[in-house]
């Protein structure tokens, strides 16, 4: 699938969801054991902060720094897509990637610009969606890592890494109170290629300490 770069003016196809056939496993997130409900609710919420003027942006504007212009970047769990039509509209080349079909499907209807693919982190190839390029950075935004089943977490992380140049950003949020915090981010990190650059404790760079109970990680792949 051919991808254009927004910021050319040109068309960017997107990608039909195909559901992974058994998520189960690798995901504990609620909206794929349900009526759909919980997803449209998430939906409606986030549409909701934004409408009301709340930065839900904070996230995209620390990865457009980061970059460089008309990168080429990795939204993994993007959810309803805020975060990868925000970049897009900033000029890059973004691809969302999300297990759920209904949040993609929201993304798709308020973030045009944007590819869309419907595939589980934990066994992402991109290359079979057409994406073959690699990214100049990825973001795991939020409670990404926290719906990822324990034993699944590493692979997500080796799986995002082997879709990044070398030397390539991969920017992680995470809870450390409750959750997948610092500690099991940081002993992952190797089997992964990957090594922490940077520890901030929120989007907007505060710094970090340990009794903080946000982690922003930036990590860089091994060149």
């Amino acid at each position: 699938m051919a991808v254009g770069r927004p910021g050319q003016g040109q068309t960017v196809r997107v990608s039909t969801p195909n559901s992974p056939q058994d998520p189960a496993p690798t995901s504990t997130w609620p909206g794929l054991a349900d009526d759909g409900s919980h997803s449209a609710w998430y939906v409606q919420r986030m549409r909701g902060l934004a409408a009301d003027g709340n930065d839900v942006e904070g996230e995209s504007r620390l990865v457009d720094t980061l970059a460089p212009r008309g990168a080429r970047l990795l939204d993994a769990g993007c959810g309803p897509g805020r975060h990868a039509g925000h970049l897009a509209r900033l000029g890059h080349d973004v691809v969302g990637v999300d297990i759920d079909p209904r949040l993609l499907e929201a993304a798709g209807a308020d973030h045009p610009g944007v590819t869309w693919v419907n595939a589980d982190l934990a066994t992402l190839d991109l290359a079979a969606h057409g994406q073959s390029d690699p990214f100049d950075g990825a973001l795991l935004a939020g409670n990404v890592l926290d719906f990822v089943a324990p034993d699944h977490r590493g692979a997500v992380l080796e799986r995002i890494a082997a879709h990044l140049v070398p030397d390539g950003f991969l920017v992680v949020g995470c809870r450390t109170t409750t959750g997948f915090g610092t500690t099991a981010l940081d002993a992952l990190l190797p089997a992964a290629g990957l090594q922490l650059e940077q520890r901030f404790a929120t989007w907007d760079l505060r710094p970090w300490q340990e009794d903080a109970e946000f982690a922003v990680s930036v990590l860089r792949r091994r060149a």
